[in-house]
Parts: structure tokens; C-alpha cells; sequence
């Protein structure tokens, strides 16, 4: 990665402020320009009912006049900005002057893999070093029917299941990122996954305990004894506005890997999102994940970008 160069004239903190509730928008307008690459953003700028209450900032650029660029500073800071020229990369400039002031509160950078890889290397000298830098996230969408058949089992979870839930959240939050989200203690992962059940975010197939969803001779869940009910498949929508919805932890048991549960269980989530939620479904991945591509596209999903994650 290249060494930040010396901050230009727009890196002082007013070249950007703290958007109000006023701005959101014109925030909005921003994230409408790209809604799949900006949709972490939108969906965290739609889902405050007030600014002020939504657990972050919005950031603006520029701080006088029409805005160009946002920036999402919460638990993720999310750059929104220009595809190119002159506004971006003031646009990145102001936005890394004004996390120095605030400081690191933000547990990753990720969005476009530019506009990403350009903030970390404006804040990589002044913030303490990153855990991991994913630098190649293909980003996927689909807008029509899945290619391969839905899984009829895959629905949405309901809030009693969450001690079946919220163990598969937390082995695929180790798997992806490399530590327990519970290992500290304190509820926030807890509450977040019983968040995602209650607002209908939440997808599952769930496998033995249950007559229905008994596996027979030849189902992919046979192997999976009757009186054991876990989670058999997964997935999330972390991010929602009225256009596009994003998944995210897309997980399946290990001891049921290698039949294509995700490919069937993928495609219900494209149905039932689609045709529930919003008409477009995306969601990125770590290009070395091959297999995890070739579902995705299997099912449907197209590139259409890249993202970069700078996980601390």
C-alpha cells in the first residue's frame, strides 16, 4: 500500500461536517447515485429515526454548498463518494481529517474498494494497525428470479428460535473474522442477531427436530438425527433501504457442506427478499472464496463492483 501523502488544502476538518437530520436527503440523493455499492450507508442514514439517535455520524462533503461525497461513522466507517476526479479525492481527504479528530471508534472500513483502500491510507500512520485488510470483494447483485430452485424450507426465523440462531451467527462471525463476537461479554452481538429476527432479516432451514423438516432418503439434510434440531442454513439482510437489500453471514453447518445448501437456500432468500422487501439483492465476498463465487453465480448474481474491507 502506498504512504499517505501530506494533507492538501480540503483535509482541514471544516472541509467536511456532521450532516443533521436536515441533510438526510440530500445524504440519500448521494447513496442514490450507486445504490448497490452505497447501500451499508443508506441503510443506516434510513433506519435512524433521527440522526442524532442512530449510534453514529453522517459526515458531508463539502461542508458549504450541495453535497458530494458522505461518509457512514458508526460501528463501520463507509465512504460514499465520487467514482472519480478531483471531488473524491477531497472528498476522502476531508472524510480522514475528521476520523483523526474523532478517533478510531470504527471496528472496519469498507465499501468501494477505492474510495475503502483510499481512507486506510490516509488514516494508516495516525490509527493503530489493521487486523486484516481484504483488498479483492467481488460485489454481487441480482434483479431477476434465482437460476436454480428455491429452497421451500428456507424462511424467515421467529424470535423463539434465537438459541438455534444465535450459536450459527457466532460460528460464522469466527469462521469469516477470527474471533467471538460474545467472547468479551456484554449483549450487543446477542441483541443485534435478535434485532435482525425481529424485523424479518433473519433466513433459516432448519434441519431434524421438527416432523416437517425430517430429512428422507436422498434430502441433503439426511445424516442429521431427528431429535437434533440445529441450523442447517443461514443468512442475513445486515443492510435494507427501499431499493436494495444487502445479505450478509451466509453460513451453513459444516457437518452439511458439499450438497449445495446454499445454492437452494440462497436462491429463497433472493425469492422472498425480492418479492418482500426490495427488487434488488446483493451481497460481497473475498474473491479467494471460489467456491462461495461460483454458488453465487450459480444462483444468479452478477458482478457489478469491487469492495475492500480494513478490518482493526
Amino acid at each position: 500500500m502506498a504512504r499517505w501523502h501530506p494533507p492538501g488544502p480540503w483535509s482541514r476538518p471544516e472541509a467536511a461536517r456532521v450532516l443533521t437530520d436536515a441533510d438526510v436527503p440530500a445524504a440519500l440523493a448521494v447513496c442514490a447515485v450507486d445504490p448497490v455499492a452505497s447501500a451499508l450507508a443508506a441503510s443506516r442514514i434510513v433506519e435512524a429515526t433521527r440522526l442524532s439517535q442512530s449510534g453514529g455520524q453522517v459526515w458531508g462533503f463539502p461542508a458549504q454548498g450541495p453535497l458530494v461525497a458522505i461518509c457512514w461513522a458508526g460501528a463501520n466507517l463507509v465512504p460514499v463518494v465520487p467514482a472519480q476526479g478531483a471531488e473524491r479525492e477531497e472528498a476522502l481527504d476531508a472524510f480522514a481529517a475528521l476520523a483523526r479528530r474523532f478517533g478510531r471508534r470504527a471496528s472496519s472500513i469498507v465499501g468501494d474498494r477505492a474510495a475503502a483502500l483510499g481512507l486506510w491510507e490516509r488514516l494508516a500512520e495516525h490509527w493503530p494497525a489493521a487486523r486484516d485488510v481484504r483488498d479483492d470483494q467481488p460485489s454481487l447483485m441480482i434483479d431477476r428470479a434465482p437460476s436454480v430452485e428455491a429452497d421451500p424450507l428456507v424462511r424467515r426465523s421467529v424470535p423463539a428460535e434465537l438459541p438455534l440462531v444465535l450459536p450459527a451467527c457466532v460460528r460464522m462471525f469466527v469462521e469469516e473474522v477470527g474471533y467471538s463476537p460474545v467472547a468479551a461479554g456484554g449483549n450487543a452481538y446477542r441483541e443485534r442477531v435478535r434485532g435482525l429476527i425481529t424485523s424479518g432479516r433473519s433466513f433459516v432451514r432448519l434441519a431434524g427436530g421438527a416432523p416437517a423438516q425430517t430429512p428422507g432418503p436422498g434430502d441433503p439434510l439426511a445424516g442429521v438425527a431427528p431429535s437434533e434440531r440445529v441450523v442447517a442454513f443461514k443468512a442475513e439482510l445486515g443492510a435494507v433501504t427501499p431499493a436494495v437489500a444487502q445479505v450478509q453471514g451466509v453460513w451453513v453447518d459444516p457437518r452439511l457442506r458439499g450438497r449445495r445448501l446454499s445454492e437452494s437456500g440462497m436462491a429463497a432468500v433472493v425469492e422472498l427478499t425480492r418479492r418482500e422487501v426490495a427488487p434488488v439483492v446483493s451481497l460481497y465476498v473475498n474473491a479467494y472464496n471460489e467456491r462461495a463465487l461460483a454458488t453465487y453465480r450459480r444462483v444468479g448474481f452478477e458482478q457489478v463492483g469491487t469492495f475492500a474491507t480494513v478490518l482493526f
